[in-house]
C-alpha cells in the first residue's frame, strides 16, 4: 500500500444531529411526486357534486370488499367485474387526460389518435369489425383526445371523462350481470360480447396510462399487435400463426386469462384489503410509531440517520406497492435529515431510493406481490413469506454494511442517545399499535387464508382504536388523542383505500392483457426457448439473461405488474433446470424486475429521490445501485443455494449458507465503499470483490479463499490503525475528565 493508503480519516464529526434539528428546506414534495409518479397526478379540487360522486363510489367499493371478505366472495365474474367497474369509473373521474397544468395538446397526441382511428377503419374494411364497433371505438378515441383540452385548472370533471367513467362502469358491470350468458356462449360470442370486449380492453389501457403511466399501456398495445401480426413475424421464437381481432379481444376480456384473470383475482381478494389495512394503520399512528422506533433503534449509531431512513422506508415500502411513492413520501423526512448529517445529496437520495425499493421485496406484503405469488406458484402464503425472509434480510444487511462504512469514512455520527426514547419505553407506551400486525401473523400461523388474516387485522386495528378512545374519554384525555378513527374518519378511510388501490387495480388489469396474449400465443415458451438457446443451457448464463430481461421488463412498471410480467415471460427459463426450485425462480425474476426502479437509465425511484435532494439524477441512480448491490447478488445466491429460500434445507446447511452469504455481502460492501478503518486501495478492493463472490458460491474451496482474503484485509486494517485508534480513545477519555 502507498503512504496515501495508510492515511486514516480522523476528521471531526461533521454534525451530531438531534431529532429536533432535522428540518431543511426542500422542493415541493407534491410537485416532485407528480413529475415521477403518475398515480399522484389526480384532480386535487372537485366541485361538490363531483366530490360526492367520487366519495360514494370509493366508499361503495371499499364496503363491497369488506362485505365479500367477511361473508364470502361472489361468483368469479361478479367479484372481479364489480372490482374493475368501480375502479375504471374512479380513474376517469379522478385522473385527467392532460396531466400537466396548462399544457397544450400536441400534434403528436392527435397523430397517435388518428393512427388508431385509421387502424379501426382498416379493420372495418377488412370485415374484422362491424360498423357499430368501429364507430364506438372511434368515439372513445375522440373522447380521450377531447378530454385533454380540459386541463387540471378546470374545477369540474369534463364531459368526455364523465362519459368514459360511465363506459368504464358499464364494461365491468357487463361481466357482473351477464356472466351466465357469457359462460354459455364461450367460443361463439355475439356482437355485443365483441363490442364490450373491444371497449373493455381499450378503456383498461387508457385508464392504466392515466394512473400509472404509458409504459404498461404501450406494452399491452404491442402485445395485442403481436397477437394479430404473429404470422408476419420473421421465422424464429417470435413467429406464430396469428389470431383474428375478435379472438384476441374476447380472449382478453371475456375469458379468465385476460383482464379478469389471476392478477385481478388477487387484487379483488387480497391486495385491496391489505392496502385498506395500510391506510387504517396510518390513521391509527402506526406509521409514526415505526419512525420513532427506527430512530430509537438505529438513530444513535454511526450513520444513524441513514439507517433510520432504511428502516422507515422498509416499514412503509412493503405495503405501498410503489417504490417511487414511498421514496418521495419518506424522503421528505429522511433525505434532509441525511444531508444535514453530512451525506452528499446524491448519496442521501440513493439511500432512500434503495431502501424504498427494498421494501417491495420485504415480507409479509412485498408490495402486494406476495399474494400474486400464491396463484402463480401454487404455494401457500406461509411458504412464500418463509422463502422471502432470508433474501430480504441479506439485502438489507448488505445495505447496512455499505452505509456503515461510508459513514465511518465521512465520520458521520448519529443522534445523542440521551435525546432518544428507549425501545423498551416505546414498546410499553405504544406497543399496542402492533396488535393488528400480531393478529395477522397469528391468523396465518393457525392456517387461515391471507384474506381472512387481512380482514381480522382490519377489525383489530379498528377495535384497538375504539378501545383507546373509550379509555381516553374516561381518563379525560380524549382531546389529547392525536389519532381517532371516528365515523367520519372511517368513511374517509374507505374512500382513501379506493384511491390508494386504483394504481394497483389498473396495473393488474393491464398486466392481465399482457399475460393473456402470452398464454394465447405461447410467447412465454418461445422466450424460454430463446433464453436457453442463447445461454446454451448453462444455468449461470440463463440467470444472467433472465436478469437482463427482467430489469428491462420492469422499467417504469409498478410492483404488481412487474411480477406478473416477469413471472410469465422469464421465470419459465429458470424452471427448465431441475435444480432450481419454483419459488427461487419466481423470486429471482421478481427481484430484478423491482431493481429496475433504481437502475439507470429508467430509475424512477432514484430520480424521485434526486428531485428531493437537488442531486444529479444519473449520479443518484449509480449510487442507488452501489447501495443496493445486495439486490443484484442475493437472487444468484438463493438460486445456487436453495436453502436460503428454505428449500430442502437442513439446519447445518442453512446456517453455513447464511454465514457465508453475510460474509460475502460484507466483502462486497467494503469493496464498494473502499473503507474499513482507513481507505482500501483499488487492488485490495478488487480482491475483496472476488472474495465476496466466492463466498456467495457455496463450496469449501471458494469459502476458504473468501475467508482468508477477508481475514487478511481486516487484520491488516486493524493492526495498521491501532495507534491512531489508541490516540483517539485517549483524547475521548481526556475530554470526559473535568479540568482537562
Amino acid at each position: 500500500m502507498t503512504s496515501k493508503d495508510n492515511e486514516t480519516n480522523v476528521e471531526q464529526p461533521i454534525n451530531q444531529i438531534s431529532p429536533n434539528n432535522i428540518e431543511e428546506e426542500v422542493p415541493d414534495v407534491q410537485a416532485i411526486l407528480e413529475k415521477v409518479d403518475t398515480a399522484s397526478q389526480f384532480r386535487k379540487e372537485l366541485p361538490t357534486i363531483a366530490r360526492w360522486l367520487v366519495f360514494v363510489l370509493g366508499v361503495t367499493l371499499s364496503l363491497f370488499q369488506l362485505y365479500t371478505a367477511y361473508f364470502g366472495t361472489l361468483i368469479t365474474n361478479q367479484q372481479r367485474g364489480f372490482h374493475v367497474a368501480f375502479a375504471l369509473a374512479l380513474v376517469f373521474l379522478l385522473y385527467p387526460g392532460n396531466k400537466k397544468i396548462g399544457a397544450k395538446v400536441t400534434w403528436s397526441s392527435w397523430a397517435y389518435t388518428l393512427v388508431f382511428v385509421a387502424i379501426s377503419i382498416y379493420l372495418y374494411l377488412a370485415e374484422e369489425m362491424t360498423l357499430l364497433i368501429t364507430g364506438s371505438v372511434i368515439i372513445v378515441l375522440l373522447l380521450v383526445q377531447f378530454s385533454k383540452y380540459f386541463d387540471r385548472k378546470y374545477r369540474g370533471i369534463p364531459l368526455p371523462d364523465l362519459i368514459l367513467a360511465a363506459l368504464g362502469m358499464a364494461v365491468g358491470m357487463y361481466q357482473f350481470f351477464f356472466y351466465e350468458s357469457i359462460i354459455d356462449r364461450v367460443g361463439i360470442y355475439n356482437n355485443t360480447d365483441y363490442l364490450f370486449s373491444i371497449l373493455g380492453v381499450l378503456l383498461v389501457m387508457i385508464a392504466a396510462e392515466r394512473v400509472i403511466g404509458a409504459p404498461i399501456s404501450v406494452l399491452a398495445a404491442a402485445m395485442l399487435a403481436y397477437a394479430y401480426l404473429g404470422n408476419h413475424m420473421p421465422q424464429g421464437f417470435l413467429s406464430h400463426r396469428g389470431f383474428g381481432i375478435e379472438r384476441i379481444f374476447t380472449h382478453s376480456f371475456l375469458s379468465m386469462e385476460g383482464i379478469f384473470g389471476i392478477p385481478i383475482a388477487i387484487s379483488a381478494q387480497f391486495i385491496y384489503l391489505y392496502l385498506m389495512l395500510g391506510v387504517i394503520l396510518s390513521k391509527t399512528g402506526l406509521e409514526e410509531y415505526f419512525t420513532d422506533l427506527a430512530m430509537s433503534m438505529t438513530g444513535w449509531m454511526v450513520g444513524g440517520t441513514a439507517k433510520v431512513g432504511i428502516l422507515t422506508s422498509v416499514f412503509s415500502g412493503m405495503i405501498t406497492g410503489s417504490s417511487v411513492a414511498n421514496t418521495v413520501g419518506n424522503g421528505a423526512f429522511t433525505i434532509p435529515m441525511m444531508k444535514r448529517s453530512g451525506y452528499r445529496p446524491a448519496f442521501a437520495a440513493a439511500v432512500e431510493a434503495a431502501s424504498s425499493t427494498g421494501g417491495q421485496i420485504t415480507p409479509p406484503i412485498m408490495g402486494a406481490a406476495a399474494f400474486l405469488m400464491i396463484e402463480f406458484t401454487g404455494l401457500s402464503y406461509y411458504e412464500i413469506i418463509k422463502a422471502a425472509t432470508i433474501p430480504a434480510m441479506l439485502f438489507f444487511i448488505a445495505q447496512f454494511i455499505v452505509i456503515h462504512y461510508e459513514s465511518k469514512r465521512l465520520n458521520i455520527l448519529g443522534v445523542d442517545r440521551g435525546d432518544l426514547p428507549s425501545v423498551v419505553s416505546l414498546i410499553l407506551t405504544r406497543g399496542y399499535l402492533l396488535l393488528p400486525i400480531i393478529v395477522i401473523f397469528v391468523i396465518l400461523g393457525i392456517g387461515q387464508s391471507a384474506m381472512r388474516a387481512a380482514l381480522m387485522g382490519i377489525f383489530a386495528a379498528l377495535a384497538m382504536n375504539i378501545i383507546t378512545m373509550i379509555v381516553a374519554y374516561f381518563l379525560s384525555r380524549y382531546g389529547q388523542l392525536k389519532y381517532k378513527v371516528t365515523i367520519p374518519i372511517f368513511f374517509e378511510i374507505m374512500e382513501e383505500s379506493a384511491r390508494t388501490a386504483l394504481p394497483v387495480i389498473a396495473a393488474c388489469a393491464a398486466a392481465g392483457i399482457i399475460a393473456g396474449v402470452v398464454t394465447l400465443t405461447g410467447l412465454g415458451l418461445n422466450v424460454t426457448g430463446a433464453i436457453l438457446d442463447l445461454a446454451r443451457n448453462n444455468l449461470l448464463l440463463t440467470m444472467f439473461f433472465a436478469m437482463i430481461a427482467s430489469i428491462v421488463l420492469g422499467m417504469g412498471l409498478p410492483t404488481t405488474a412487474t411480477y406478473v410480467i416477469t413471472a410469465t415471460m422469464t421465470a419459465p427459463a429458470l424452471l427448465a433446470f431441475d435444480s432450481v426450485p419454483l419459488i427461487a425462480a419466481h423470486m429471482f425474476v421478481f427481484y430484478f424486475g423491482i431493481m429496475a426502479d433504481i437502475t439507470p437509465p429508467i430509475a424512477l425511484a432514484s430520480y424521485a429521490g434526486a428531485g428531493l435532494a437537488n442531486a444529479n439524477p444519473f449520479d443518484t441512480g449509480i449510487q442507488s445501485v452501489r447501495i443496493a448491490i445486495g439486490g443484484f447478488l442475493v437472487p444468484y445466491m438463493f438460486v445456487l443455494s436453495p436453502e436460503l429460500v428454505m428449500e430442502h434445507a437442513s439446519i447445518g446447511a442453512l446456517v453455513l449458507s447464511l454465514a457465508t452469504a453475510i460474509l460475502g455481502m460484507y466483502c462486497i460492501g467494503i469493496a464498494s465503499i473502499g473503507y474499513i478503518e482507513k481507505r482500501v486501495n483499488v487492488p485490495v478492493r478488487i480482491l475483496l470483490g472476488a472474495a465476496g463472490l466466492s463466498l456467495l458460491y457455496s463450496g469449501w474451496f471458494t469459502d476458504s479463499f473468501g475467508l482468508i482474503v477477508l481475514a487478511s484485509v481486516f487484520i491488516h486494517q486493524k493492526v495498521s490503525t491501532r495507534e491512531v485508534r489508541r490516540q483517539k480513545k485517549l483524547q475521548k477519555q481526556e475530554k470526559q475528565i473535568p479540568g482537562l
